[in-house]
């Protein structure tokens, strides 16, 4: 694997990272209605989860959701319940979008959606074990090359995404000191998590 063909996944990685997506949504959503800090650890983790779809891309085990209906459709329902899930609890408990000071979720807590809601996505693992292979020389180790990959978009979707948190948390203390907007990012935030989930209910191999 040669340096141009890194630096060629690179750009390629960015740009799949910076295109409008569901990913970066959430993240500038969370920036712009529980401020940065929270932001940016969903952020964290989400891209944690990467390095699970990575492992297993290099360890063949991601093309099981290619091979098998089964394997794919329970893990895209589980993914697509937590995300409706998180929507209900959303809608729940109103009014509970605040800034970063004021909300009550742990560092630990943030992490953890950001991660489930990433590794509770077979179409993530799929990409991974579609995207990879195209820049790996197979003269060499596959699998360690691989893995290679996937910590070099990983570190790049961390600095993406994290910059996304930092920015869009930067207005939401202007939004959110206005109870109308406070109000309309209750539903927005619900909103992305049901049409996430939807979307992952209704996504096809």
């Amino acid at each position: 694997m040669t340096l141009s063909t890194i630096l060629y996944f690179l750009g390629a990685s960015m740009a799949l990272t910076l295109a409008p997506g569901p990913d970066n949504l959430f993240v500038m959503t969370q920036g712009i209605t529980r401020g940065r800090k929270p932001a940016i650890i969903t952020a964290l983790g989400m891209c944690s989860g990467i390095g699970v779809h990575t492992t297993a891309a290099a360890l063949g085990i991601s093309a099981l959701f290619y091979s098998s209906a089964l394997a794919f459709n329970v893990v895209k329902f589980a993914g697509a319940a937590y995300l409706l899930y998180l929507a209900c609890k959303t809608l729940k408990q109103r009014s509970a979008v605040r800034l970063a000071p004021a909300d009550d979720r742990g560092v630990s807590a943030l992490f953890k959606r950001g991660f489930i809601m990433n590794v509770l996505n077979p179409k993530v693992a799929m990409f991974f074990l579609a995207f990879l292979p195209q820049f790996v020389a197979h003269d060499g180790s596959v699998p360690l090359q691989m893995v290679l990959l996937g910590f070099l978009f990983m570190l790049q979707a961390v600095v993406i995404f994290c910059l996304i948190g930092y920015f869009s948390g930067g207005i939401g203390g202007y939004l959110l000191a206005r109870p109308r907007f406070a109000r309309f990012f209750d539903f927005l935030t619900a909103g992305v998590f049901a049409s996430l989930g939807i979307r992952l209910a209704l996504a096809e191999r």
